[in-house]
């Protein structure tokens, strides 16, 4: 049996390339730890800002405790190629009252389902990336992507 090579990629592409496939994936993957246990479920992003993720949560759901023993996550993004992104990073709770209104007023689901942005339940997580990884199909190989070039909304 023979492994596949892949093409090779254009260092300037790559970033483009992983941004595309996280376009493209509207549930990706968030992986947390439950004590020894790893947990993985599909999300939905409220906001992505180049590869900073936030996503909302409910005080009650179990990733709430999970993240609050150990903040470290990773996402995992699948594009219809199966080219795949993983976002390693630290989850923490957004506090800024105009980030939190934007993200509120952007998307109606939350307005819908929690009916006000004082709702107690709610928690917006913002995953700092510390590794961006990208893989094409069948590679077997994941690229580092250099994600500190990419500024977020809110970096200076």
């Amino acid at each position: 049996m023979t492994t596949p090579t892949p093409d090779p990629i254009p260092p300037g592409e790559l970033v483009n390339l992983a941004l595309a496939v996280i376009a493209a994936d509207r549930f990706p993957y968030l992986a947390t730890v439950d004590g020894d246990q790893p947990r993985l479920r599909p999300v939905s992003p409220v906001r992505t800002d180049g590869f900073t993720v936030y996503v909302a949560n409910l005080r009650s759901y179990h990733k709430t405790a999970e993240i609050a023993a150990n903040p470290k996550v990773e996402l995992c993004y699948l594009d219809d190629q199966h080219n795949h992104v993983r976002v390693t990073g630290v989850a923490e709770t957004v506090t800024e009252p105009a980030l939190l209104q934007e993200i509120w007023d952007s998307n109606p689901l939350l307005r819908q389902y929690l009916g006000r942005i004082d709702n107690p339940e709610l928690l917006v997580y913002r995953i700092k990336p510390n590794r961006v990884r990208y893989m094409r199909e069948w590679a077997l190989e994941y690229i580092n992507v250099p994600f500190e070039s990419v500024k977020s909304v809110g970096d200076k």
